[in-house]
């Protein structure tokens, strides 16, 4: 299952993060990353992923 999240993260990172943590912070925050570069809101996505 991880790495169907991870994958998902890749291509959509704040659906990632939203599988992860639900509507809390990080998805906010994952999406203004990923609002102002792609790559700053994977990297993001990952991090919170492999965090737990």
């Amino acid at each position: 299952m991880d790495i169907i999240r991870i994958i998902i993260a890749i291509l959509l990172p704040p659906l990632g993060v939203f599988l992860q943590e639900g509507l809390g912070k990080h998805f906010w925050i994952n999406i203004i990353l990923t609002l102002l570069g792609y790559i700053p809101g994977i990297v993001h996505a990952i991090y919170i992923l492999i965090k737990r």
